[in-house]
C-alpha cells in the first residue's frame, strides 16, 4: 500500500516539524521572555509521540489526535492576539 505509506511518512514528518517549530518558537524565534521560556517544554509530548506515529502505532496516533487540537487552538489564539514574529510562528504552527 504505497499510498498509505506515503500518508504515514507525511504525518510523521509534519509532527516532527510541528515539534521543531514549537521548540524554536519559544527558545529563539519569538520567546515570551528574552532568552527563551519554559513554554518550549510543550513540544515534549510531540517528541514523545513521534516514534510511535512514525511506526504507525494506533495508540500513538490516538494520542496525537487528542493533543493536536490544543496546539491548533494555541496557534489560532496567539495568531490573532499577538503581532510580528509571534503571530507568524503561531500561524505556521496552526497550519501544520
Amino acid at each position: 500500500m504505497p499510498v498509505l505509506d506515503r500518508w504515514r511518512r507525511t504525518t510523521a514528518a509534519l509532527l516532527a516539524t510541528l515539534a521543531l517549530i514549537e521548540i524554536c518558537w519559544e527558545l529563539w524565534l519569538a520567546p515570551l521572555k528574552p532568552g527563551g521560556s519554559w513554554l518550549a517544554l510543550k513540544a515534549l509530548p510531540l517528541v514523545a509521540l513521534w516514534p510511535g506515529v512514525a511506526r504507525d502505532r494506533t495508540r500513538a496516533l490516538q494520542w496525537a489526535l487528542l493533543l493536536l487540537p490544543w496546539y491548533f487552538a494555541e496557534g489560532v489564539v496567539r495568531g490573532f492576539s499577538e503581532s510580528g514574529r509571534h503571530a507568524l510562528c503561531a500561524v505556521i504552527a496552526a497550519a501544520l
